[in-house]
């Protein structure tokens, strides 16, 4: 992936929400604790191993969690432990 396209996530960070639905499955999946799970991803993000785009979503790899983002509206969807860091 080029720079450009991953900064194109990284400079759109601001625009990153979700609904009460992914909240809830983000909280569940990653057993987390925190009371702005977007605020909490965005962090995330900014520190990501990686990040990549594949068709309409971003992935933001960071230690052992995926993080995917809708790449248009910027929807955060879900987020799930890896298995393989």
């Amino acid at each position: 992936m080029n720079e450009e396209m991953k900064n194109d996530l990284l400079s759109n960070l601001a625009k990153l929400h979700t609904t009460e639905l992914g909240i809830a499955r983000i909280k569940r999946n990653l057993g987390l604790d925190s009371d702005d799970v977007v605020a909490w991803c965005r962090q995330q993000i900014e520190n990501a191993d990686s990040i990549i785009r594949q068709g309409k979503n971003w992935y933001a790899y960071i230690n052992n969690a995926k993080i995917t983002v809708n790449a248009h509206s910027y929807t955060i969807i879900t987020a799930h432990i890896t298995k393989d860091n």
